[in-house]
């Protein structure tokens, strides 16, 4: 049975699941659709064209949904989608997408963001995400399944942060980030290997981070032509998909890669 607290405010337009808690004083505004078994504590307010999928859990004074935090952005009718089971904490801010950048913003399934993450317009995020304490995305950012934001972390916009790359508490982002990479934090930091631990814990075994190793050492430690080094890569990959994956992704940065640190 669903449960609405007397004080909170929902419109009678809105779209609610089964099973759904709302708590006090929270506010549900018309145009959004909350699935199955979703639970606002309290003073939540999802504002906007929002679809919110099942079993998600919002802790208070996170809002989702208002307008972008964009100058260029003049009132259309964009959308953020959040998937299921994700757990959205304290104070947390997710804004819609805008014209600029295809009208959405997306979430995917699994995710955690702790308290006073922002996640801006037009961001895509895959599954199993974890951001951290007051982790933050600029526009356009995509974060692909499995990665790892530390705390204080400032993500540029138009960025890609890879599958199962782990990023160092108060890092200042400003190149993309590769998978599989552990980042060191800092203002412009500079990779420190492969996440090992992030890997292992994802069920990599050893041949798996073998050929990542030797990747990584062609791609993101070697000097010279890149071209070269991404054929030289080729040869070595052969058909493991998770070394083909890192090499398509390095080949196809347009904001430039974040790289190992040269001694």
């Amino acid at each position: 049975m669903t449960s609405i607290h007397p004080t909170a405010v929902v419109s009678d337009k809105a779209s609610i699941g089964s099973e759904v808690k709302i708590g006090p004083y929270c506010v549900v505004d018309e145009h959004v659709v909350l699935g199955d078994r979703c639970e606002l504590i309290s003073h939540v307010v999802i504002a906007g064209h929002t679809t919110v999928g099942s079993n998600n859990r919002f802790f208070p004074f996170s809002s989702i949904g208002h307008a972008p935090q964009d100058l260029k952005f003049h009132g259309e009718p964009s959308e953020l989608i959040i998937g299921d089971q994700n757990t959205i904490r304290e104070s947390v801010t997710i804004n819609p997408g805008t014209e600029g950048g295809g009208m959405l913003t997306r979430i995917g399934n699994k995710n955690l963001l702790m308290a006073y993450c922002h996640v801006a317009h037009d961001c895509l995020l895959e599954n199993n995400i974890v951001m951290a304490n007051n982790a933050t995305l600029a526009g356009h950012v995509k974060v692909d399944d499995g990665a790892i934001i530390g705390g204080m972390s400032a993500i540029h916009q138009f960025l890609r942060i890879g599958r199962h790359s782990m990023i160092g508490g108060m890092s200042g982002v400003v190149k993309d980030i590769p998978p599989y990479c552990l980042t060191a934090g800092g203002y412009r930091p500079s990779l420190a290997g492969l996440n090992l631990v992030g890997l292992r814990r994802h069920g990599f075994n050893h041949e798996r981070i073998k050929v990542l190793k030797e990747i990584y050492r062609i791609l993101l430690q070697k000097k010279g032509n890149i071209e070269t080094r991404i054929d030289e890569a080729m040869a070595i990959a052969g058909e493991d998909e998770d070394a083909r994956h890192l090499i398509e992704f390095v080949r196809t940065s347009e904001r430039g890669m974040t790289v190992h640190c040269r001694d």
